[in-house]
């Protein structure tokens, strides 16, 4: 066999083993919280629940699901800039054990800068980890895309920072007009998909 096939070759392996081994880190990547822990649930009207009453926002109904104290810190319209503003005082007040963090949609559905919006969420999440929390990140569609794929950046974050990402359940959601009260927001099952997913990802006990 010539050198170049087998340079190839070892190009070609040390391929699979980086892929491995980054597909291993991200599957095992977990977070744990202990009895009594409280939750953060951060960003805008995809927090807040809007479309639907609170009792059914996806932070309620988490709690209810796992008698885990979960503050809902959603604000309806909320660009990342306005979000980084207003989160050290609600880490600071509630001095939470994890912060999901669901951030951006208003910034991509209004065409805001991304790399501003980039540089947001990663200032949010060193304030959150100077805190001593974690952070879930949730990564939200390019709703620009037809096929509503989650936006880049969500993932440029998460590598960055070393976080876990959901970037799964939203997307979903914004594909299946059943799972929506309008053509952004989800509906009460919407929000429950929402739930029952994070708490999959952070393997909580319901």
């Amino acid at each position: 066999m010539s050198n170049i096939k087998l340079i190839g070759l070892g190009v070609f392996f040390s391929f699979l083993v980086v892929l491995f081994v980054k597909n291993y880190e991200s599957d095992t990547k977990e977070i744990s919280l202990r009895e009594g822990s409280v939750i953060l649930a951060y960003g805008d009207s995809l927090t807040n629940g809007f479309g639907v009453s609170k009792e059914f926002s996806y932070p309620s109904q988490i709690e209810k699901k796992t008698g885990l104290k979960v503050i809902n810190a959603g604000v309806n319209g909320e660009p990342s800039g306005k979000g980084l503003l207003r989160l050290p005082h609600l880490i600071k007040e509630h001095n939470p054990d994890l912060v999901i963090l669901c951030h951006g949609a208003n910034d991509i559905l209004n065409k805001l800068s991304i790399k501003e919006m980039k540089e947001n969420l990663l200032a949010m999440v060193r304030v959150i980890k100077q805190s001593g929390a974690e952070v879930l990140l949730v990564g939200v569609p390019d709703f620009s895309l037809f096929d509503l794929g989650v936006h880049d950046v969500y993932e440029e974050v998460a590598e960055e920072m070393d976080l876990l990402l959901e970037d799964e359940v939203i997307r979903y959601i914004e594909l299946h007009r059943e799972l929506k009260s309008d053509y952004v927001h989800p509906n009460k099952e919407g929000y429950e998909m929402m739930a029952d997913k994070f708490i999959e990802v952070l393997k909580l006990k319901k």
